[in-house]
């Protein structure tokens, strides 16, 4: 800004996707913070990286990612929000809402906003044929707009930014989209701000369009093609094809008034931040670094973030009293963080180990550990010390899971991962000698419970079938230890819900539970975790259903109606139910509701989500809920290409996808 001629302040970016990464607070990883199921909180948590950002004085971040996880074996499946594009949409409404809010220092009223959130990865990025991380994206109209146009439209028509995908779909690669970035984005959302690719560590992504999908043969044809089509920014990296649009500009190739309107795109966004009154960043940022206010918010989110998918016998919660607990397994001593994290990020993070240690001081519960084995390792010589281990203990908490690195391991040659950017997989089974610990520490028939520390399902019948209990804490942020001790000891009631349908096995896949109607026979066959072979004809369509319970009793749902039975095409209607905690445990609840088009003009799903509130419930009490649901989330892309509310009747129910607590009719007339 002093040195250039027109005096024009760049725009500093960063990544943020669970946390700002210049040592920045490090949060879940966003499938956990879906999984908590609070947008208000996310909200929160976004402005605590905006602030952190901030004051360094970056102005972008890299963040939200409002890929769907329909395909589970992609290695990002932990950066997304889940499968839903209804929830997606509200935590990264959340996410944008929280970042962006408010004003830099010493700025005018003509800032709207002070951060830049960069919705990504623009579109249907996250759900690659064969889960490959370049692969394509196959389908047609109606699945864009019907599941991975849906986050977008809903979290970023007031973004500051947008960054496009470097897959194709339907054969047209991301970056050179005109009815993607130009038809729909910037035609039909009439979105002003703008749009950047982004870069793999040697390449950018619009060098794909001559490397990978080999639609140009030049430079100067992918910048041409990129620029024209809607991309106004290209990131470093690559062989920076945008260093070909002068000439091409002077030799009449390329029209100057694309140019003109990539640089009203850029000036926008420094505009509605201040950053030509103020872009530098504050003397005093480390105020605002890793605060204790900050702290206190990551705290009540790792607690809601965990998930307990099963609970035979009532074995959880463990006594606080006294007694022992073995805790065992290779993630018991560990910090393991999703990625996009800066380099040691873990060094800041609370082992489940030390974080049991720390919860339990005073008690007289006796903590005994044993790791048992590698993550990455087929090795069972620890085996005998952890057998040992929980035949000395009460009851065995046995942890295993997947793992990722941070951004400088991650991309190192020679390091191992099993989840993150380019770790795409062939399989969700536990790797090496974990699923043979699991089975050991079982057989010596003390309960076992298990807990799944990872960034996306992990497919272990087996464990579903025999564990008395299953906990799942997808990629903590640094206090998932304390939270995960808190649950597993009864001072935390655990409330998180799964954001992504767990698989049986890896032939099951891609599954989700928004599939479209007939998309499910019954009669399915399957392999028991004991290996009997039980005969059908619709294998691929077994899902893993773990049993999910609370330590609080099961909510008793009643009182459920609508403001309205019958409403109009255009009208909204309000869902109200009471729920009652029945147990004798204070804890929250996520109460869903969905709807299913019982007769459309076109297939539509099953069933899909259409409201969430997350609430307190004191232990014996009850609360009524008031969800509102607007008239166009019942709307179908039609035979004739557009969103339309077709009369007829729609069932209504409260519960969960997998559950149906109590359900109603509504019906939409002319």
């Amino acid at each position: 800004m002093e040195q250039t001629r027109l005096g024009i302040p760049a725009l500093f970016q960063s990544e943020g996707v669970h946390g700002f990464t210049n040592n920045g607070t490090t949060w879940p990883s966003p499938i956990g913070l879906s999984s908590s199921f609070n947008t208000e909180l996310l909200q929160q948590a976004a402005a605590t990286i905006a602030s952190e950002a901030e004051a360094l004085g970056v102005t972008q971040i890299f963040a939200p990612v409002l890929d769907l996880s329909r395909e589970l074996r992609w290695g990002r499946v932990e950066e997304n929000y889940g499968e839903d594009p209804f929830l997606t949409g509200e935590m990264g409404n959340a996410y944008v809402t929280g970042l962006q809010s408010g004003q830099r220092r010493n700025v005018s009223s003509t800032a709207i906003g002070r951060m830049a959130a960069t919705c990504k990865h623009f579109a249907a990025f996250g759900s690659p044929q064969g889960g490959l991380n370049l692969a394509q994206v196959t389908g047609g109209e109606r699945e864009l707009r019907t599941y991975y146009l849906k986050p977008f439209n809903r979290a970023c028509v007031n973004a500051f930014s947008i960054m496009t995908a470097y897959s194709s779909y339907d054969g047209i690669p991301a970056v050179s989209n005109k009815h993607l970035l130009t038809d729909i984005l910037r035609t039909e959302w009439e979105w002003p701000y703008w749009a950047t690719c982004g870069k793999a560590p040697t390449q950018c992504w619009i060098d794909l369009l001559i490397s990978s999908h080999q639609t140009c043969d030049s430079r100067a044809c992918a910048a041409k093609m990129a620029l024209e089509n809607g991309v106004q920014g290209e990131m470093g990296g690559g062989s920076y094809t945008y260093e070909t649009l002068p000439d091409q500009i002077k030799n009449g190739s390329v029209d100057i008034s694309y140019l003109d309107e990539t640089a009203k795109t850029m000036l926008r966004t420094k505009f509605a931040l201040g950053l030509f009154e103020n872009p530098y960043p504050y003397e005093d940022y480390l105020d605002f670094l890793r605060t204790n206010a900050t702290r206190t918010l990551l705290h009540q989110m790792e607690r809601e973030a965990i998930i307990l998918l099963k609970n035979s016998n009532n074995i959880l919660p463990l006594s606080n009293k006294g007694g022992s607990v073995a805790l065992i397994g290779p993630q018991a001593n560990r910090v393991t963080f999703g990625d996009y994290v800066f380099f040691n990020a873990s060094l800041n993070g609370i082992s489940p180990l030390d974080g049991a240690k720390q919860v339990l001081a005073g008690t007289d519960v006796v903590i005994n550990f044993a790791q048992g084995c590698q993550l990455w390792s087929n090795d069972q010589s620890g085996f005998a010390e952890a057998v040992a281990t929980a035949e000395a203990s009460d009851v065995a908490v046995v942890m295993v899971g997947t793992w990722s690195l941070d951004q400088t391991l991650l991309w190192e040659p020679g390091t191992n991962a099993t989840t993150g950017e380019h770790v795409d997989l062939s399989d969700l089974t536990l790797v090496g000698a974990q699923l043979d610990l699991v089975k050991a520490i079982q057989a010596t028939g003390k309960p076992t419970i298990v807990v799944f520390v990872s960034g996306k399902p992990v497919a272990e019948p087996w464990i579903a079938e025999y564990a008395d209990a299953v906990v799942q804490q997808f990629y903590p942020g640094e206090l998932g230890g304390v939270a995960l001790a808190e649950i597993l000891f009864g001072y935390v009631n655990p409330s998180g819900k799964l954001p992504v349908s767990f698989p049986r096995t890896i032939g099951t896949t891609p599954v989700f539970y928004n599939y479209l109607k007939t998309g499910r026979p019954i009669d399915p066959g399957m392999i028991t975790p004991n290996g009997t072979l039980v005969f059908g004809h619709q294998v691929r369509s077994i899902l893993l259903v773990y049993q999910i319970r609370k330590i609080l009793k099961q909510p008793l749902y009643t009182d459920l109606k609508l403001s309205k039975a019958t409403i109009g095409t255009n009208e909204n209607f309000t869902v109200t139910v009471t729920v009652h905690n029945t147990g004798s445990i204070d804890g929250k609840e996520v109460i869903q509701i969905y709807a299913t088009d019982s007769v459309s003009s076109v297939v539509t799903p099953n069933q899909f989500l259409v409201g969430f509130q997350k609430i307190d419930i004191p232990a014996g009490g009850s609360q009524t809920v008031n969800i509102q649901v607007l008239s166009e989330q019942l709307a179908v892309w039609t035979l004739q290409n557009q969103w339309s509310v077709e009369p007829g009747q729609f069932v209504i129910k409260v519960g969960n996808s997998a559950e149906t607590y109590a359900q109603t009719i509504l019906t939409v007339t002319n």
